[in-house]
């Protein structure tokens, strides 16, 4: 039997998996796919992320997937040209005078490229942040080791951590230090901004008015000016969880700005209905854009689109407005008779009875140029195969803090384990007006479970243009070529195949087989597929032992 992890979702969200599609299929796509040669990867290593763009081609960071908590990491940065052809691939040498730091990111900041290592001094209980310019030709390290930040660390196991942010215009480097937790104490981080030479513009340490127990940071951005921005979340019972009932919690809004003098804080709610996701993104006017989704219910679901534009200098809030999904929006996939039931909680006005969505995580929000914008969601969750053993509990993958499907070898789980079932199905997209009205919402159908693989090969990739957006993912064939109304369910490489969608600016749905005969055998990974042109793709595929990189042109 299997177990719902984290989330509970009721059945009848299930009985639409057989309903019709209300999408347009078409045999022929809207955009041209040529793989590049074919590339023997380094064992047991994964591409994990697309550090920067150049005009010839783009940089590439690949990792060891580790087999088990004593082996030792590898990282290489590799070399694409616009042909999808590897030009180069180095590893990285994380030893310094025959000491061995630890990896903490690559970055491309203004036409360069710098690794990032930290190293845990527990003599000085501190761990310390250092940058290392690579050759771009080379890709080696140069000689130049500078320590650029560091944080407390009491041992080797509680130490401070770092983490980064690239303004939209790649002109500062925000640098965040998390300082570690100590229970009944004030939330304490700092920052550090570096412009695009890397020269530090300032820093400040904050100290804010509420403990550790009762916030958590979840975003942070930093603009062209050098000005920073916090999001985070205020538990007010200091139990920091969500739960059904009264929201118990509240996000909070922090900026810093004209280089830390200046501080302001905004707290947001909705009255008694749950802010269930809410992102937000730096416009090129200064001001900050708010988007999310709300329910009625609790946290594990969505029954509509919250949206406000703020300005952080007068402290001035417009187009905010928490609008509704539509009935057929919110039923599309429901069978007649769970249909039926929704329309009957509207029609007595039972808020806890009518219908929403479950389990969508908010991925992404695109500003329009008017001031609006369009939010992107998909819907995920986990569930555990609850068969007998006796070493359950001893070794979680979902739950344990080392387990990630790019660290974590796919082939690393035993028979003694439980099996895990990552889905990722149906894609949302909200288009919000400046006002924050909804002009539409589409839906792209998909069915991803696999198992015991973290999603590998799940999920979709995204590229905006001037027309709409466009998403690649993995299907099953059978979707294309019949007219059965059913939708199979992608559960790994066997009878798979790469399908694009596209929702033009009306927020019509279109979707498209897209591989060949000659790609058969290579499976696509879109969380490492990325735009790099403004009808361009580079796609990853993997097929064995060997990667590729494709260009996918859309017309």
């Amino acid at each position: 039997m299997r177990t719902l992890l984290l989330k509970t979702i009721p059945f009848l969200l299930f009985l639409g998996l057989f309903g019709n599609w209300a999408t347009a299929q078409n045999t022929k796509a809207p955009a041209t796919l040529n793989w590049g040669s074919d590339n023997s990867e380094p064992a047991n290593s994964a591409a994990t992320k697309t550090l920067g763009l150049t005009p010839d081609g783009f940089y590439v960071l690949r990792q060891k997937l580790l087999q088990n908590m004593n082996s030792k990491p590898k990282y290489w940065v590799e070399y694409f040209n616009r042909e999808m052809k590897l030009v180069r691939s180095e590893q990285l040498d994380l030893k310094y005078k025959r000491k061995l730091r630890d990896f903490e990111d690559v970055l491309y900041l203004n036409g360069k490229l710098y690794l990032l290592t930290s190293f845990n001094n527990t003599a000085k209980k501190a761990n310390y942040l250092f940058k290392q310019e690579l050759n771009t030709k080379t890709l080696q390290p140069g000689k130049n080791l500078e320590m650029i930040a560091e944080t407390a660390a009491r041992n080797q196991e509680v130490e401070g951590t770092f983490a980064f942010a690239i303004s939209k215009d790649s002109t500062k480097l925000l640098v965040y230090k998390e300082l570690p937790y100590e229970k009944k104490s004030p939330e304490r981080f700092g920052f550090k901004v570096f412009d695009q030479d890397f020269q530090l513009v300032w820093e400040k340490n904050i100290v804010l008015p509420y403990n550790d127990d009762q916030f958590t940071v979840e975003e942070y951005r930093v603009d062209e000016a050098g000005n920073v921005f916090l999001l985070g979340v205020l538990y007010e019972d200091g139990a920091k969880w969500r739960r059904r009932g009264r929201p118990t919690y509240r996000y909070v809004a922090l900026a810093y700005m004209d280089n830390g003098t200046a501080f302001e804080e905004y707290r947001i709610d909705l009255e008694d209905r749950f802010i269930t996701d809410l992102t937000f993104r730096v416009g090129n006017d200064g001001k900050l854009t708010f988007a999310g989704f709300y329910s009625e219910r609790g946290t594990y679901s969505i029954k509509g689109s919250y949206f406000f534009r703020l300005d952080p200098r007068e402290r001035a809030i417009t187009g905010r407005q928490a609008s509704e999904f539509n009935f057929d929006f919110l039923t599309a996939f429901l069978s007649n008779k769970a249909r039926q039931r929704a329309a009957n909680a509207i029609e007595r006005n039972d808020r806890r009875q009518e219908p929403e969505l479950f389990d969508y995580a908010l991925d992404e929000l695109v500003l329009r140029s008017d001031g609006g914008a369009v939010l992107f969601a998909e819907q995920y969750y986990v569930e555990q195969d609850n068969f007998n053993n006796d070493n359950f509990g001893l070794y979680n993958p979902y739950f344990s803090p080392f387990y990630d499907p790019f660290f974590m070898s796919r082939n690393a789980y035993s028979r003694q384990q439980p099996d895990y079932y990552y889905h990722y199905n149906d894609i949302i997209a909200i288009n919000l007006s400046p006002d924050g009205n909804i002009e539409w919402a589409s839906r792209i159908p998909k069915r991803q479970e696999t198992r015991n693989d973290g999603g590998y090969y799940s999920s979709y990739a995204m590229a905006t243009t001037r027309d709409g957006f466009f998403f690649v993912f993995n299907d099953d064939s059978r979707n294309f070529g019949r007219d059965d109304g059913r939708l199979y369910t992608y559960i790994g490489r066997s009878n798979s195949v790469v399908a694009l969608a596209h929702i033009n600016i009306k927020g019509e749905v279109s979707v498209y087989p897209l591989s060949a005969e000659k790609d058969a055998g290579v499976t696509l990974r879109p969380k490492m597929s990325k735009q790099i042109g403004k009808r361009e793709m580079a796609v990853l595929g993997e097929r064995g032992r060997g990667y590729r990189f494709g260009s996918l042109k859309f017309e």
